[in-house]
């Protein structure tokens, strides 16, 4: 069943989206590509396809978590634009109203 331009604008009005009817003319057409590609894909025999998370088999892609020195505080704090001491002053997120 091919997409109208009725659902697109619905989709659109739910997404708080405006469109020209221009746009909405061209999305109807591109959404009904796409829909139809899938309602392909839908018809293809799968019974005998494993399931696949990624394209290509991956191991533990993650490395060993190995103890490093790091730089000491007030190295890092000299870095940043506004500093006290070792610590980083940052602009005040919440305002506890008092």
């Amino acid at each position: 069943m091919p997409i109208n331009a009725d659902q697109v604008r619905h989709v659109a009005r739910l997404s708080r989206i405006a469109l020209t009817p221009q746009e909405t003319e061209r999305f109807t057409e591109q959404l009904d590509h796409v829909l139809e590609y899938v309602r392909q894909l839908q018809r293809l025999d799968t019974t005998h396809v494993e399931p696949a998370f990624h394209v290509l088999p991956m191991m533990n892609v993650m490395r060993e978590d190995r103890r490093a020195a790091s730089l000491p505080a007030e190295a890092v704090a000299q870095l940043a634009p506004d500093h006290q001491g070792s610590f980083v002053r940052v602009p005040l997120v919440v305002d506890d109203g008092a």
